[in-house]
């Protein structure tokens, strides 16, 4: 019988599994752990991707789990001071703050947001309280017989929160989710599950940040499903920029109605290992659809993109735009796939992937993937990967300019391109200066 890849994970996780169902009393019975147990039973049949899987060629995420994690002990306590926590935080950034510390939902550090229109509620009193918007929704577009980490995610689903926007309420300030762990004492690990309903033509920006605070390594996945219904505007922004020891898979699965505008933002800036996948549906008329991605690396960082724009109706828009800076010995993947079906006539869909490695040691793989079934369409795929323009280089030290602020300068440029997508200011502002200090070193 050929051995099951990541079998050491499973045996911990079966462990685990049982003492989890053990904490959920009454919930046990709920339509949600029926979800969780399909999940947990698939994932003990299938097992995690191995070395010879295609969709994690270039990323073995099983392997690095097994020889950095032992996934059999409990978190440690959260021991991190109040400065530590503010220092996670994005400032200047006037939002709907919710706090989550080691996985949990943290009622004393988030807003009690009362607002017109906007129904915030962690997923766990979600499930508590067989809340329909919890029930109706968990599970539904992240499918876990497709990828054994969503699997992983589903069958220990119990934090995260639920988001519900009203028909054509207008959500002025930003809803930031903030993720802090406390690493000091152990290797942490959490699972998160967020549900996002944006209602007909209302409009929302949320943002999902993860940070790790201690020398020990963390584990973290994160499964948002996102319905954006008929001629509503959502912006969602992912940022990781966590500790060189974090290991992060994070996916994102969304389905949009007619005529509604979804733009996704994700800025990979640090990390050990990160495998973002985005996966998008436009399943009516009059859809667009924007993916921007910013991956700025360097010592021995490993960040994997895999996105998917789903054109399934007619008359839709999609255009992705991610850029990747590599020094050190990082690694970068990109892996873009746009699907065109039959009946997606009049579909307009553009992708682009451009690359600069500054050291002789970064590596990147990029695979953009393109396929057509209808004929009236409008469509074009393409990356590049090099080095700065030696020219433009000259040119700048020429006029008195160092070398290393000259460099800093063309990248800063290069960069430029995603981050002027970036709408709100205080966001732009963190990021840039994010970058800036990590170009100028």
């Amino acid at each position: 019988m050929e051995k099951i890849a990541g079998q050491s994970i499973l045996n911990s996780l079966e462990t685990q599994f049982e003492a989890f169902e053990k904490g959920l009393n009454g919930q046990s019975q709920s339509a949600a752990h029926a979800v969780r147990k399909e999940a947990f039973t698939s994932l003990m049949n299938s097992g995690f991707p191995g070395p010879k899987s295609e969709e994690y060629k270039f990323t073995n995420f099983t392997k690095a789990v097994e020889k950095n994690f032992e996934l059999n002990a409990a978190n440690a306590d959260f021991g991190l001071s109040n400065t530590q926590v503010s220092g996670t935080q994005i400032q200047g950034l006037d939002a709907h703050k919710i706090v989550f510390l080691n996985g949990v939902y943290s009622s004393d550090l988030s807003d009690n947001i009362q607002v017109e229109g906007l129904k915030v509620e962690s997923l766990a009193e979600g499930f508590k309280s067989n809340s329909a918007l919890s029930q109706e929704n968990f599970g539904t577009k992240a499918k876990f017989a497709e990828d054994a980490f969503v699997a992983l995610n589903t069958a220990f689903s119990q934090h995260g929160v639920t988001i519900e926007i009203a028909d054509k309420a207008v959500i002025e300030k930003p809803i930031v989710l903030y993720f802090i762990g406390d690493s000091s004492k152990a290797e942490l690990s959490y699972h998160i599950r967020n549900i996002v309903v944006a209602g007909k033509f209302s409009q929302a920006t949320i943002i999902e940040k993860f940070d790790t605070v201690g020398e020990h390594k963390s584990f973290t996945t994160s499964v948002n499903e996102i319905s954006v219904s008929e001629s509503a505007h959502l912006r969602f922004f992912k940022i990781e920029n966590d500790t060189e020891q974090a290991y992060h898979i994070s996916n994102i699965h969304a389905s949009q109605g007619a005529n509604s505008n979804f733009k996704v933002f994700t800025f990979s800036l640090n990390g050990a290992m990160i495998r973002n996948n985005l996966n998008v549906k436009l399943q009516a008329e009059g859809i667009e659809t924007y993916m921007n991605g910013l991956y700025l690396l360097d010592g021995k960082t490993h960040v994997d993109n895999h996105t998917v724009a789903d054109h399934m109706m007619p008359n839709c828009y999609s255009n992705e735009l991610y850029k990747g800076i590599m020094d050190g010995s990082s690694k970068g993947v990109f892996n873009g796939k746009i699907f065109v079906r039959p009946d997606a006539q009049k579909t307009n869909a553009f992708q682009s992937n451009k690359n600069i490695l500054i050291s002789d040691r970064a590596t990147v793989n990029t695979k953009p993937q393109l396929e057509i079934w209808a004929d009236d369409v409008s469509c074009s795929h393409g990356c590049t990967t090099g080095q700065l323009d030696m020219d433009a280089l000259f040119y700048l030290r020429a006029r008195g300019i160092p070398r290393d602020k000259a460099l800093a300068i063309l990248l800063k440029a290069f960069a430029n391109d995603v981050l002027e997508t970036v709408e709100n200011e205080a966001i732009k502002e963190y990021l840039a200066a994010i970058i800036e200090t990590r170009l100028e070193k």
